[in-house]
């Protein structure tokens, strides 16, 4: 057994020239501390600035200096590949796989889901769509109205490019597509990775600069070419941090247990503008005193229990990121979640919160 955090495995999917590998470089380049997985189901090449990553079928793993790896794979092989990246050799903290712009998202998240790899779970479908040619893609390809319909986020993607009112089209189309589910605006695939995963400490360096500081130089150098010098409100060392201005983030804390109903409730319930929920819920029910660590993108919701530290006070500590949220009514709704007296809740209140608990792989079985 390990102690070791599962690496969630995000879908990245959307069709042919979305700009799904123009999303995913940015990811790398903005990983900092993070280091990262790829793969890549289709053939094909992934450039990070002047450097570029070539995957082949079948013996191919490329490590970067910033700790990415890439592999190009076909869906046969996506355990094989799982199970290499997984390994604590390569200290991955999260796998993004790039899906073919022809493939099948949900063939994909059923293996995931299915996929008897340990050390890994599914970490939510995040499809892309070309907010400019969106209208056109559907009349083309009618299958994305069914894709759409399984996604946890949507990335409505090349904003800078769409027509006056072209925008707001999409956005209302999106709204009966896939109703409830968060829709982030991107131009250039830019979007906060901390939406999907948790970003590690960026390590000070000393000396001679390392990649993270080249490519952190690099987005510098690309953002004040976008905007001109001197227009960042974040100011030149900002990097990619003023894309956190799109959002809102709310804290909430409570040394009180929380209801599991209520918060499923709540959760059930939240905002459309909700992107990302993460951190640690105490119930306090008897038999499930652990703490319960929620990570939710978009409407994907995972609860992972785990033992409190020796020392660690019983506490909830949750993280809340979105856009046009109210800070003030999602910290209101969670208060209300507060159970005083969680020692009297029955321990089937906790059936709506174990639904998202994912199950532990089966044995293998002994040789005779």
């Amino acid at each position: 057994m390990t102690s070791r955090q599962p690496i969630p495995v995000v879908v990245l999917a959307g069709f042919l020239g979305s700009g799904k590998t123009t999303l995913l470089n940015h990811l790398l380049r903005s990983s900092r501390g993070t280091r990262i997985g790829v793969v890549v189901n289709d053939f094909g090449q992934i450039e990070i600035d002047a450097m570029s990553v070539a995957g082949q079928v079948g013996d191919s793993m490329v490590s970067l200096g910033n700790g990415c790896l890439c592999c190009a794979v076909d869906g046969s092989e996506l355990d094989a590949y799982l199970e290499k990246l997984a390994r604590p050799v390569h200290r991955i903290d999260v796998i993004v796989i790039e899906a073919s712009g022809l493939a099948e998202p949900q063939e994909m998240v059923r293996m995931l889901v299915a996929s008897e790899v340990q050390g890994i779970t599914y970490g939510g479908l995040v499809y892309v769509v070309d907010g400019a040619e969106f209208g056109a893609t559907r009349a083309r390809h009618p299958e994305t109205d069914r894709h759409l319909g399984i996604a946890d986020l949507v990335v409505l993607n090349k904003t800078d490019r769409t027509a006056p009112g072209e925008r707001e089209r999409a956005e209302a189309a999106l709204a009966v597509l896939c109703p409830g589910i968060p829709v982030v605006g991107a131009d250039h695939g830019r979007i906060d990775p901390e939406l999907l995963f948790d970003r590690r400490p960026w390590t000070e360096t000393r000396g001679q600069l390392s990649f993270e500081d080249l490519l952190a130089e690099a987005e510098q150098r690309e953002d004040e070419g976008d905007s001109g010098p001197g227009t960042d409100p974040c100011g030149p060392s900002c990097g990619e941090a003023h894309l956190h201005h799109a959002y809102e983030s709310t804290e909430f804390v409570s040394d009180q247990a929380l209801s599991p109903r209520r918060l499923i409730d709540f959760l059930d319930r939240r905002p459309a503008g909700l992107y990302r929920i993460k951190g640690y819920v105490y119930f306090g029910v008897p038999g499930h005193e652990e703490k319960y660590e929620v990570h939710a993108v978009g409407r994907f919701l995972r609860f992972d229990p785990a033992p409190w530290g020796r020392d660690e006070p019983r506490r909830t500590q949750l993280v809340l990121i979105g856009s046009g949220t109210d800070p003030e009514a999602l910290t209101r709704d969670l208060a209300a979640c507060r159970e005083p007296s969680p020692q009297h809740t029955p321990p089937e209140a906790m059936w709506s919160v174990l639904r998202y608990v994912p199950r532990p792989p089966a044995p293998a079985a002994e040789e005779e």
